[in-house]
């Protein structure tokens, strides 16, 4: 048997497959009413399972008239995927988050096994040049050069399929 979490993000999926245009518009109190539960954990599932880095921005408003939107990142040109990369990794990130980050961008197929690798293992290096420098500061900078390495990998791809429509 599901737990509630799970039960929760599976009705959220079927409301999201449902739509043609990736987003959903859903009530908190009534999914919470749905589901017997409190709103409270409503926020959690948002929170733990349609974060940026799992492919969703989640837009709210509280009070009487609020509402919950969900939008899927449906990313399948470079382009696109270069563009949300700022918004998934932020401005600061921890080196496990950036891996956790890097694991669920390579089971999205947003990049590939060999390229989630290659990065994790320059940000391992990156992690003892930076040995000496504050978490604030490393964090910064880890979050710039990931957003670099990960942008460097889309759009190559971009190039590449440039690179096929000319034959």
């Amino acid at each position: 048997m599901q737990n509630l979490s799970s039960s929760i993000e599976q009705y959220i999926l079927r409301c999201l497959d449902r739509v043609d245009d990736n987003v959903v518009s859903l009530r908190r109190k009534e999914l919470a009413d749905m589901f017997e539960c409190v709103p409270s954990q409503i926020n959690y599932v948002l929170r733990s399972r349609f974060s940026p880095e799992h492919g969703y921005i989640i837009e709210s408003r509280r009070g009487e008239n609020g509402y919950i939107k969900i939008f899927r990142i449906a990313c399948t040109d470079p382009e696109e995927k270069a563009s949300h990369i700022d918004e998934i990794v932020g401005d600061s990130i921890s080196l496990y988050d950036a891996h956790k980050l890097l694991k669920i961008l390579g089971d999205r197929k947003f990049i590939s096994y060999r390229e989630r690798l290659l990065v994790e293992i320059a940000l391992r290096h990156l992690d003892e040049t930076l040995s000496g420098v504050r978490v604030p500061r490393r964090e910064e900078i880890f979050a710039e050069c990931l957003k670099r390495m990960l942008k460097g990998l889309v759009l190559d791809e971009a190039e590449e399929f440039d690179e096929g429509d000319e034959d």
